[in-house]
């Protein structure tokens, strides 16, 4: 989704040298956000999500100040989409209402198959996991990596090559933020955005281009009640 999945770190630079009450934070500063709401809207162009797990700081300030945040967002035509129930809020590519297209600035790129495959299955594990109580849900590397296999073409040779493809996949997903964790790490959590990110329409679409691209078997359709708001793949 965002162009860039770093961590902010670097927005934590200096925090203690800033006058957080103040709209000029610079020489020239024409800007009227305080510190704290332009360091949330900076996380929300930044990172593909924010939530309230793993941005505890801006998660509060978004909440607070939605409106503003909206209102900047809307200023480069996108639009804020919030799931208040997971605590979870991305940005999209606003609508025009009469179809016109707008500038955009994601980058919008197809999930590749083995990412598709992950995705998948990780849906499946979170909801099961939830279903199941637990607060959160967690899955292990190896674990990915055999689902992905297991939707390997009977005609397939490279098993190597095709091992690397699904770790790389992991390896994806991660730094997307849907997975919580290291990209060494053998273990991870699954983070609920992966719900409202990936809906069960979109995941559809994913699993319907997958068949058509690869001529290969895929997942069975997920089958879900509930369905939730789109989003984007802006990788």
């Amino acid at each position: 989704m965002s162009v860039d999945t770093d961590t902010d770190t670097d927005l934590d630079l200096g925090d203690e040298l800033l006058d957080e009450g103040s709209v000029s934070l610079f020489e020239g500063d024409e800007g009227g956000l305080e510190y704290s709401q332009r360091r949330t809207l900076v996380a929300l162009l930044k990172q593909r999500f924010i939530s309230a797990r793993t941005h505890p700081r801006d998660w509060p300030v978004l909440v607070e100040h939605e409106r503003v945040l909206r209102s900047r967002l809307n200023d480069l035509f996108l639009d804020l989409a919030i799931d208040r129930e997971r605590e979870v809020a991305w940005k999209r590519q606003a609508l025009s209402e009469t179809g016109a297209r707008f500038p955009t600035l994601l980058y919008d790129a197809a999930w590749s198959r083995e990412e598709t495959l992950v995705l998948v299955h990780l849906r499946d594990r979170l909801r099961a996991g939830q279903s199941g109580g637990d607060a959160r849900v967690f899955v292990d590397r190896e674990d990915i990596v055999d689902y992905v296999a297991s939707f390997r073409p009977p005609h397939a040779t490279d098993e190597a090559g095709d091992e690397k493809r699904a770790r790389n996949a992991v390896v994806s997903i991660v730094k997307s933020g849907l997975l919580i964790g290291a990209a060494s790490d053998d273990r991870y959590e699954i983070s609920g955005a992966v719900e409202p990110l990936l809906p069960l329409e979109l995941l559809q679409e994913l699993l319907e281009s997958l068949q058509r691209v690869n001529g290969a078997e895929a997942p069975p359709e997920p089958e879900d009640e509930d369905l939730f708001e789109d989003g984007e793949d802006e990788r």
